[in-house]
């Protein structure tokens, strides 16, 4: 997708106001439908700001459209009395609890791999760089902590769903969410992703512990007890009961396989990251790369690219270590070159990437035309080989 411009801003505008309706439960559909598409363009408009946490946040808003989040204790039940219910089919919130579940547990099987549980990587190069931390800076100076980190994040990962999900090993798994992802809100800039995870596992609580919460609300808002506690059921039509079945079967097959995709890639997943994104692979490795256009012709022009005209620096570092940047800002390259008179125009890249620690080698072999090869979803044969071994998942 495209920025729009200055109505771009407007996009910002309309996706926090839609967060807030759905939030509030006030024009609950429409909300969330807008939800849904704001956020998710916004999220498309820059391939270098991809996080997997930004997909998560696309993909539950998603469910929410479909999910009957405002017919209790929400502006939409007030006003609609006909629409309050107090209790909803169990699936509703099942599926909410699924998903994140899938988070947690694809991105400890990611975590199953040689570099992470046998050489400690990337840990090993980001927690000594960490050292001036207050009151725990001290413990980054260990060569074993890396490896107990990374031991624990896999545990962690694989391990808490099925703590959330069961009664009487919910507090203390609840507890090391908390400390787990105010941890790495510390220690790693990843946004909003720690607060998110911390408040959405509420979820796998009782509704008993959520309606304390609601009761202790009402009363200081002095709400009705009739609006509190109305005693009905939201039961979907059969039809689109039946329909909605089928939406949630179909997303939740889609996001099991999905992931596993990389396996129809030749190469090393790391180093190619031909069927990387999109697939709950959080904060798995470290790469370093430089990236050096040379645009020619066969008329004998030639010029040696500043990337600092055409990307941010943000996009730059993305671009230099992911094959398929190189490939667009090559493109995008071609074309305007050709715009400015090279006639059809040759794009060389002079490209070396490091990957967990290892030495640099080049992504592209600085032979290749990459104005002449295609962008598509096949296997890019024109990425260098790794020549190492990163074996599990």
């Amino acid at each position: 997708v495209n920025p729009l411009g200055e109505y771009t801003y407007g996009l910002f505008v309309i996706c926090g106001l839609s967060a807030l309706l759905v939030a509030f439960g006030l024009f609950y559909r429409i909300a969330a439908i807008s939800l849904f598409l704001s956020f998710t363009y916004i999220e498309l408009i820059d391939k270098s700001t991809y996080l997997n946490h930004y997909y998560f946040t696309s993909m539950v808003c998603f469910l929410l459209i479909f999910l009957p989040a405002h017919v209790y204790f929400s502006f939409d039940a007030y006003r609609r009395r006909d629409l309050l219910a107090d209790d909803i089919p169990l699936w509703c919130v099942d599926s909410l609890k699924l998903l994140v579940a899938l988070l947690y547990f694809y991105a400890g099987v990611a975590k199953l791999n040689s570099d992470w549980l046998w050489h400690a990587q990337p840990l090993r190069i980001w927690l000594p760089a960490k050292n001036d931390l207050p009151i725990i800076g001290f413990l980054f100076n260990d060569s074993r902590v890396p490896y107990v980190f990374s031991w624990f994040g896999c545990l962690y990962d694989l391990s808490i769903p099925f703590l959330l999900w069961h009664r009487k090993t919910r507090p203390f798994a609840y507890a090391a969410v908390v400390i787990f992802h105010l941890l790495t809100a510390v220690l790693f800039p990843i946004g909003m992703f720690p607060y998110i995870n911390i408040v959405t596992a509420l979820i796998f609580f009782s509704a008993a512990f959520h309606q304390k919460i609601i009761g202790q609300l009402g009363r200081w808002m002095s709400l009705p007890a009739r609006f509190l506690h109305p005693v009905r059921t939201y039961v979907y039509p059969p039809v689109i009961r039946t329909g909605l079945h089928g939406i949630f079967a179909l997303f939740f097959a889609f996001h099991l396989l999905f992931p596993f995709r990389y396996l129809l890639y030749p190469g090393e997943l790391f180093w190619t990251e031909e069927g990387y994104r999109f697939s709950w692979r959080v904060m798995l490795m470290e790469k370093a790369g430089y990236a050096q256009f040379t645009v020619q012709d066969d008329k004998g022009q030639r010029i040696i690219v500043n990337n600092n005209e055409f990307l941010t620096t943000l996009q730059e570092k993305m671009m230099s270590t992911q094959p398929d940047m190189l490939l667009q800002y090559a493109h995008i390259l071609r074309d305007e070159y050709a715009q400015k008179g090279f006639h059809q125009p040759q794009v060389y890249v002079d490209s070396y990437v490091a990957l967990n620690g290892r030495m640099g080698k080049p992504l592209v072999a600085p032979t290749v035309d990459l104005a002449k090869e295609r962008d598509s979803f096949k296997h890019k044969t024109w990425i260098t080989p790794f020549d190492d071994k990163i074996t599990g998942f």
